[in-house]
């Protein structure tokens, strides 16, 4: 047989296989990271927002406004800053009417939309160090409190627009307030100063950061291990963790990041 009616042989053989369609991609998991202030006024944090009473009648209906907007998103997936082991243990307490009233934000904001919605709720939260002091003594030691000092004070001015936004508008626009993307960027600012407190060998800015980092990628890991294709997924987290979570969601292959502001109520 001439070279040519191999080839075309060849081909025709091939033909039907080489017309197969590719598998279909999965769908994408969605997913939706809300920053969110603390509702209950833990006190945990360097810099801490003073909030008034949210079970007010007031903050009540404000917040089932913020509900009922990301319900939209249609969440089959809800995840909150509480570990497993909590949720699993009060979220059915939440349904059978028995968990005490709660200021928190994970009840508040993730029981209420996963009850709203259907949806299943996970706590994906990780314990993790947060070894400040060390930071601030090599700072002091060293003449570099002032670098602290200008990021702390920045972090205070933040807090306090936004507790006038807080005070003037609704929980709705906080939301909106703190779930800017450009906000979130700048008030990252404060961990990546950290970076200049150090020399040499000794790098507490740099433990600091290792820290912190690894605690969120413990808790970017749980969120991305419960998602199945085709999810939508929201998250509540202190907004200090909303950079870092963001990034994680945006560059994980199969998941796309949703913008809060396009649900959350003005």
């Amino acid at each position: 047989m001439r070279p040519g009616l191999i080839v075309a042989a060849f081909a025709l053989c091939l033909g039907p296989a080489a017309g197969l369609a590719a598998p279909p991609a999965p769908a994408p998991v969605e997913v939706m990271v809300v920053g969110v202030f603390h509702m209950a006024n833990p006190g945990h944090d360097l810099h801490n927002l003073k909030v008034d009473d949210v079970l007010s009648p007031r903050r009540q209906g404000e917040i089932a406004a913020v509900v009922a907007a990301l319900a939209r998103f249609r969440p089959t997936k809800v995840a909150a800053e509480w570990d497993a082991d909590t949720v699993a243990e009060r979220w059915p307490k939440y349904l059978g009417g028995t968990l005490p009233p709660s200021r928190n934000e994970v009840v508040q904001l993730g029981f209420r939309l996963a009850k709203t919605s259907h949806a299943a709720v996970f706590g994906i939260d990780a314990d993790g160090d947060f070894p400040y002091q060390p930071v601030k003594d090599y700072a002091d030691a060293h003449g570099l409190s002032a670098v602290l000092d200008s990021q702390g004070a920045a972090v205070d001015r933040s807090l306090a627009e936004q507790a006038r936004v807080l005070a003037d508008k609704s929980v709705g626009a906080t939301l909106r307030w703190v779930n800017d993307p450009e906000r979130i960027r700048s008030n990252n600012a404060f961990y990546r100063a950290t970076l200049m407190v150090g020399g040499g060998k000794d790098q507490p800015g740099v433990d600091l950061m290792t820290s912190w980092y690894r605690r969120n990628f413990l808790i970017c890991a749980n969120l991305l291990q419960l998602a199945r294709p085709g999810d939508r997924i929201v998250v509540f987290y202190g907004s200090g963790h909303a950079l870092l979570l963001r990034q994680c969601v945006a560059e994980a292959p199969g998941f796309t990041l949703v913008e809060p502001n396009a649900y959350l109520p003005r």
